[in-house]
């Protein structure tokens, strides 16, 4: 992702919160490698701290961000491909029920759910391709993962988060001329506000920006290029983007456990406003993002 955070958030004012926004309680990954997507996260700084009670899923966490890895529904689907592709996000609400009510009066889709004995029913929407928006209620004293998950044993539930990690934003790949769609499907149902054209944050500053109307997350839009005529147009969550005070101090810490970043002299590169770490058959790519807030 990309910009100077004083200048976005100065210029946002006060931002409407239909739903009581209040951040992002998870984001699913599915993969038909969960361990090989698993070392991935741990080279990041997460640890695995909890199991699904009847699914092939597992729960991985650092500070204030939780993880999903999802080999369940990976094998009920034998098309995914071996890459690990960010399914879901679920976004930390007032009241799950009521802000489900109030996207699908403006016009989303619900996503029909299969409950097993001993699971929640999180209520969800389709997002772009064949992801979906949860919506949460439950993460202070009693949280979700309190019903669907087994804590591993002899773990630490709550490991600290490496140089201050935390969760900044996602990116998301669109179609031609799709930018004014997306925007108006974020601000309309979730009451995100476009920044200026002219601000980015990180390293990859292709795109536009748009802010959670609590304050916590980016989410960042990118078209492919107009002169672009052999490219793939499909539509989906690419990545997802950590913030930290220090980029270039997190990028020493993570390369030292054996994360890789691209690193390309005339191009991307690490520097003081952000990073990109190296896709591979390892684990998908990450970005890092300067965030002195």
């Amino acid at each position: 992702m990309n910009l100077t955070v004083t200048t976005a958030r100065e210029g946002l004012g006060e931002l409407p919160n239909p739903l009581g926004l209040q951040g992002v309680e998870f984001i699913e990954y599915t993969t038909v490698k969960p361990q090989t997507l698993g070392q991935s996260l741990e080279r990041l700084g997460f640890r695995p701290i909890a199991r699904h009670r009847s699914r092939e899923v597992m729960l991985y966490r650092q500070g204030s961000m939780n993880i999903i890895v999802n080999a369940h529904r990976a094998a009920d689907d034998p098309a995914l491909p071996e890459q690990a592709s960010i399914a879901a996000v679920a976004f930390r609400v007032r009241d799950a029920a009521r802000a489900f009510a109030r996207v699908l009066e403006l016009g989303a889709w619900a996503v029909p759910t299969q409950v097993e004995v001993m699971e929640l029913n999180i209520p969800a929407i389709h997002g772009v391709g064949d992801s979906r928006i949860y919506f949460v209620d439950r993460w202070k004293e009693f949280s979700i993962y309190d019903v669907d998950f087994v804590p591993i044993p002899g773990v630490d539930l709550h490991p600290p988060a490496l140089n201050g990690m935390h969760l900044f934003g996602l990116v998301q790949y669109i179609g031609f001329e799709r930018l004014d769609d997306w925007a108006a499907f974020y601000r309309e149902l979730f009451g995100f506000a476009a920044l200026p054209p002219e601000t980015h944050f990180g390293v990859l500053t292709q795109g536009r920006i748009l802010a959670s109307p609590c304050g916590t997350l980016h989410w960042q839009l990118i078209e492919p290029e107009p002169d672009a005529l052999d490219v793939d147009n499909v539509e989906l969550l690419q990545r997802v983007a950590f913030g930290t005070a220090d980029v270039l101090a997190t990028v020493a810490a993570l390369s030292a456990r054996g994360v890789e970043f691209v690193e390309s002299p005339a191009g991307v590169h690490s520097d003081s406003r952000g990073a990109v770490t190296s896709p591979s058959d390892q684990g998908p790519s990450f970005e890092l993002v300067l965030d002195p807030r």
